[in-house]
């Protein structure tokens, strides 16, 4: 087992389960529902408490003190006072939940448990009514507003005051079935942590070989079937994409297959991850600044090693395999050049008229291996373009693919708020990807459509009858700003929730 490895971290508080505060609680977050605009008698927002969690006299005088400090309950606004001294806790914080008409969004709820918990620093254990509106988007919000990678600070710069450590949920009952939706609400939030560690983890840390075996440890105490190929395996057996990105770098590049075996007769999916530990751009060097974010180019590879490793953990009734290519793309004296061809596995031929462009060269290789499996579905994610931030922003995933199974990615994605948006692939853009030399050029001559050109050359790659979906998150899974609601800055996890979604709705409806 690697030194720095991270299967055994606590990646979130415990979640606790309660019909009742507990004498340990030393906060309560209760949620504030703004006053309505249209109802000028209307002054004072709306606590979200719960039943028979405060008294006429505790509510009122909580109320009170929320209006006398300015508190609106206008969305992720955060309000801490002392509580009342009969109510067993230290502090009160109020949490903004918006408008009535607001409240019942799970995903502005997930966003306000995420801010209070990361206003709840120095505190070990707090309750919160939030669940009381929505069990399982509290839970996932609070353990994933708490998460925090700190494992290369030293005392120094550590922050001296933790996140809870505990989350109590208050809910009417401890029922099976909320037992089983705070439980299912962990497992996922947990393995979007596992994600957001992965990408958090430094270059100098994380290179093809350590990301190869940390997947292992984390595949095989999950039960995952675990099999790398290194180096001399993939020149052996004609990965030419994987080969040809790697070459440049000192650290050779693997492949890693983890396989979830669903019960017998069960829909087989395929996930495919781009897993470029640290992407220089290569000979087509990038410009040096914000290059320090290519730390976060194997995002993809994170996201479906995580999402994996929930299906095992959750025994989902589905066949997942994760084909998962990692590279370090370098430039050198045997890093490969603008105008190379490579044979990728399978036997196509690609001109490489940009090393930047490699995401798409690995990707080829990885998505021609899982077809090979006859999958019923193929998912590929990647933070494969610029152009993806340039069209949708740096919080929204473009996703391309067969129509239909495009359409339900992107219709998933939205219910549990990672909102990926369905994009064409135009086939006028087809033509520009032709070479001069090769059976397919890796980029076109223009930069107009730069995301669906990419989107385009994987589809080249894809088995016939295999419906397929790719999902770029070139922005979306790495913060380089603020915090916002669950989102750290940093590695977010994204697309775990969207691809764990999916897999559950394939489990079910086929």
């Amino acid at each position: 087992m690697s030194k720095n490895d991270n299967a055994d971290r606590t990646r979130g508080p415990e979640l606790v389960l309660s019909t009742a505060l507990d004498k340990g609680d030393a906060a309560l977050v209760i949620g504030l529902i703004s006053a309505s605009s249209e109802d000028a008698d209307t002054s004072e927002p709306t606590l979200v408490v719960g039943d028979g969690v405060l008294d006429d006299a505790q509510a009122s005088e909580i109320t009170a003190a929320l209006t006398a400090l300015g508190a609106t309950g206008s969305h992720g606004e955060v309000t801490r006072l002392a509580a009342p001294a009969t109510l067993g806790v230290d502090v009160v914080l109020a949490v903004g939940l918006g408008s009535a008409d607001e409240v019942d969004d799970a995903d502005l709820l997930r966003q306000a448990a995420g801010v209070a918990a990361r206003a709840l620093d120095g505190f070990d254990a707090v309750a919160t009514t939030l669940s009381t509106v929505n069990l399982a988007a509290a839970a996932e919000g609070f353990f994933l507003g708490a998460y925090r990678f700190d494992e290369f600070r030293t005392d120094k710069t550590k922050p001296k005051k933790n996140p809870p450590a505990r989350i109590t949920l208050l809910a009417e009952s401890k029922s099976k079935e909320a037992k089983a939706e705070v439980d299912h609400a962990a497992a996922v939030a947990d393995c979007v942590a596992i994600a957001r560690d992965f990408v958090n983890t430094p270059p100098s840390h994380l290179y093809p070989e350590e990301f190869a075996a940390r997947a292992r440890s984390l595949g095989t105490k999950a039960g995952l079937n675990v099999e790398i190929l290194d180096d001399k395996e993939l020149l052996a057996q004609g990965y030419g994409g994987i080969i040809g990105v790697g070459k440049g770098s000192s650290r050779l590049p693997r492949l890693v297959r983890l396989t979830h075996a669903g019960r017998k007769g069960a829909k087989k999916v395929a996930l495919v991850g781009k897993g470029i530990t640290f992407d220089t751009g290569g000979i087509s060097i990038k410009p040096a600044a914000n290059m320090d974010h290519m730390t976060s180019d194997m995002g993809g590879a994170a996201a479906v090693i995580a999402a994996t490793i929930l299906a095992a953990r959750l025994d989902l009734e589905v066949s997942v395999t994760a084909t998962v290519p990692m590279a370090e793309n370098m430039p050198s004296s045997t890093a490969q050049r603008p105008g190379d061809v490579l044979t990728q596995y399978g036997g196509r031929t690609v001109e490489v008229l940009n090393t930047d462009a490699e995401g798409r060269l690995i990707l080829a290789d990885a998505i021609v291996r899982a077809c090979e499996d006859e999958p019923d579905y193929l998912i590929d994610t990647a933070t494969l373009t610029g152009a993806q931030m340039v069209a949708l922003g740096a919080r929204t995933p473009g996703v391309m693919g067969t129509p239909e199974f495009r359409d339900r990615v992107a219709a998933i994605s939205a219910e549990v708020g990672e909102n990926a948006w369905a994009m064409p692939l135009p086939k006028e853009l087809r033509g520009d990807l032709k070479s001069r030399v090769a059976d397919l050029a890796n980029v076109t001559n223009h930069r107009n459509g730069g995301m669906l050109s990419a989107g385009l050359f994987l589809q080249e790659f894809v088995a016939d009858g295999v419906a397929w979906a790719h999902i770029d998150i070139a922005g979306p899974a790495f913060n380089s700003g603020a915090p916002w609601g669950y989102t750290p800055k940093g590695g977010t996890g994204v697309p775990v929730r969207t691809i764990a979604a999916l897999l559950a709705d394939i489990q079910t409806n086929g």
